[in-house]
């Protein structure tokens, strides 16, 4: 199973490292192919007093800290074509953000480099439309025949789904996309992007994480091939995306939770 997992951006340095070194138990276990994830800088936020990160360059140097010491896979996200060259010397996953997920330059850029493209469903978007998403990559990287799981595993494509705008300021999870979209790409379920409430509260993203387990258990019961948490020691300090992190003390039996059901499931 994929995990992907750490906090929504790269805070202070004390805070990252904290937060990479309780995640060891699950670069550890051989049933997970661990991602630590952060982001270098959220460059969507609500407003322009929000606190984007410490940027590319340092960013960088964060997450090659990170990867040094503690010998995790790292996956962030990149917001124009400028962006995946430089990050995917450090990143083994390249993240396409939702809102960016039909930008062919950034997609093609980052199909340039070497790293696993993932590209995160737009909320605006039918699943059905991300099979051109994947096939603007995987034409990139040479092939040009059918898009289905198989070749998408081949040349390095996963898709995530975050939820579908439903309304003003709230998401909903169509159980259906998973199964949708994992025809074309293995599919990671983002539990906690997926009970975000954009823009909801006043000058940032509301959200409500008290449903993160019951969606995840959904999708766990579904199928999909991993699963996306942020996560932080203390939700309530987070610099972004706080109300809907899951606190690191509950990760562990959701996680346990979902291998349950996956179990029963295969």
């Amino acid at each position: 199973m994929i995990l992907i997992a750490g906090p929504c951006v790269l805070e202070s340095r004390e805070n990252v490292m904290r937060i990479a070194e309780s995640l060891g138990k699950y670069d550890d276990d051989c049933t997970k192919d661990f991602y630590f994830k952060a982001s270098f800088d959220k460059a969507n936020r609500t407003s322009l007093d929000s606190f984007r990160g410490p940027g590319l360059e340092e960013g960088l140097k964060m997450l090659q800290e990170v990867k040094d010491q503690f010998g995790y896979k790292i996956l962030t996200d990149v917001h124009d074509y400028t962006q995946p060259a430089a990050a995917a010397e450090v990143a083994d996953v390249l993240q396409i953000p939702a809102f960016l997920s039909r930008q062919t330059d950034l997609l093609v850029a980052a199909a340039k480099t070497s790293a696993v493209v993932n590209i995160k469903k737009g909320q605006f978007l039918a699943p059905a439309a991300m099979e051109h998403s994947v096939a603007k990559v995987l034409k990139t990287r040479g092939f040009d025949g059918e898009v289905n799981y198989e070749n998408a595993e081949k040349y390095n494509v996963w898709l995530t789904e975050r939820g579908s705008s439903f309304g003003y300021g709230n998401l909903v999870v169509d159980m259906r996309g998973l199964v949708t979209m994992r025809q074309f790409a293995p599919v990671i379920f983002d539990a906690t992007h997926s009970v975000q409430m954009p823009a909801s509260g006043g000058a940032s993203s509301g959200g409500d994480s008290s449903f993160v387990p019951y969606l995840s258990r959904a999708a766990a019961a579904v199928g999909v091939d991993g699963f996306f948490f942020e996560t932080h020691f203390d939700p309530s300090i987070a610099l972004s995306d706080g109300p809907n992190m899951i606190e690191l003390q509950k990760l562990d039996g959701l996680i346990e939770q979902i291998d349950e059901i996956r179990s029963i499931v295969e």
